[in-house]
């Protein structure tokens, strides 16, 4: 779980990112959540990106994303989402408490 001045931290750093995963019509597939579950493990911090044709809702998509990946919701804004999760081999992302 992250504290609420580490989810603002994580929001000011998602700002700059580009979305590294894209879930489109076949809506949450396993081949998405093992792209977001590497791009994690590799970045810690991703955006995620619901097309237009993705018949599930952005907040349902984001907190199934989440849950299959063992990530945190940091933000859910338009179409987009961000997750966090700590790596394996700690990037130090966030500043300690």
């Amino acid at each position: 779980m992250i504290t609420t001045k580490q989810r603002a931290q994580l929001r000011a750093r998602a700002n700059a990112l580009d979305a590294t995963v894209r879930i489109g019509k076949g809506s949450v597939t396993p081949e998405i959540i093992k792209s977001a579950d590497e791009a994690l493990e590799a970045n810690e911090l991703i955006k995620l990106a619901v097309l237009n044709n993705c018949e599930i809702d952005i907040k349902e998509a984001a907190q199934t994303v989440a849950e299959r990946t063992r990530s945190d919701v940091v933000q859910v804004v338009g179409r987009k989402f961000v997750l966090y999760r700590k790596a394996k081999e700690a990037q130090h992302v966030l500043k300690p408490r």
